[in-house]
């Protein structure tokens, strides 16, 4: 029996990609009929006809499972959804608009025979904005200096796991996920191929700045302790500061008597210094305690309102 790869497509509001997307991979798989392929559509409650176009794709080739949420749960869930409904034996994660070039897929695929277990893409170039490239370098270079986990540069979701590394990513059940950051934790034999990410086919990108930064603070606190001992270091800094400067206050009181004017400046500095570091340090306290709060819920990740699988679908 061959093996069987599968393909999760998360998608939220890509009614312009979606032709095209399935095209160049029927192309794509057809080509390479060493194996048989599976591919997961994950709707994420999308306001356009995305599901509309995946179910008619759904109807005309049996390779194409549907996944449909009941609402907008966010792209880590929709991929992790996809990860709880696959049956292949390895598994290949790739956005859907386009930026991540198909034909990759297979150079991870060379890389999985050669033995590897997870076969990250690591960007050599993309084709985005000056903001994007800015801000993805600052979170690239915050994380690898943050992390408690080594997670690769200039990597995104686009990359293949073996069933093995599927089943245990499938154990964590945390609502702030950070897929990359998961994936390191796991371990197992990992490597990368580099590639050259293209430009969105069409539609607006699926994480605007607002969800950029969710996402890297995702990233920072759910994979780092760094923002809690730097409080802690910041705090004890703080201290010495107020001591040094309590010693200072009392020494020119008995010392110069004549220059010392009671004044505001000084006070005035200190209190706010001290209020803004203590709300910066509540902020941080609240993310994780926030964090806290939603993992206790225990809410499910997400909601499907509906599957639509072929009944010839291979079962794993």
């Amino acid at each position: 029996m061959k093996k069987l790869i599968s393909y999760i497509f998360p998608i939220y509001n890509e009614y312009g990609n979606i032709d095209h997307l399935y095209k160049t991979m029927k192309e794509l798989l057809n080509q390479n009929n060493k194996y048989d392929y599976e591919m997961i559509f994950v709707n994420d409650g999308s306001q356009d006809n995305s599901l509309e176009k995946l179910l008619q794709l759904q109807k005309v080739d049996e390779r194409v499972t549907v996944i449909n949420f009941a609402r907008n749960f966010g792209h880590q869930v929709a991929v992790t959804a996809g990860l709880d409904h696959v049956n292949g034996d390895a598994v290949i994660i790739m956005d859907s608009d386009m930026q991540d070039p198909p034909h990759v897929s297979f150079d991870l695929v060379k890389k999985w025979e050669e033995g590897y277990d997870v076969v990250y893409a690591q960007r050599r170039s993309r084709r985005d904005s000056i903001l994007k490239r800015i801000t993805a370098n600052v979170f690239y270079r915050l994380l690898d200096k943050l992390a408690d986990v080594d997670i690769p540069r200039n990597t995104g979701d686009f990359r293949l796991l073996d069933r093995r590394v599927v089943k245990q990513l499938n154990k964590f059940r945390e609502h702030n996920r950070f897929l990359r950051g998961l994936v390191s934790y796991v371990g197992f034999k990992q490597t990368g191929v580099l590639f050259d990410r293209d430009k969105r086919l069409s539609g607006k990108t699926g994480y605007p700045l607002k969800r950029m930064v969710k996402f890297a603070i995702d990233g920072l606190l759910g994979f780092s302790w760094t923002p809690i001992r730097l409080i802690t270091k910041l705090g004890y800094f703080i201290s010495l500061l107020s001591f040094i400067g309590i010693i200072y206050a009392i020494a020119m009181k008995f010392l110069r008597p004549d220059v010392t004017v009671p004044g505001w400046t000084f006070i005035v500095i200190s209190i706010l210094f001290i209020g803004g570091i203590q709300l910066v340090t509540l902020g941080v306290l609240g993310n994780y305690i926030g964090r806290i709060y939603t993992e206790s819920q225990n809410r499910p990740l997400y909601i499907i309102e509906n599957v639509y699988r072929s009944n010839k679908s291979r079962k794993g």
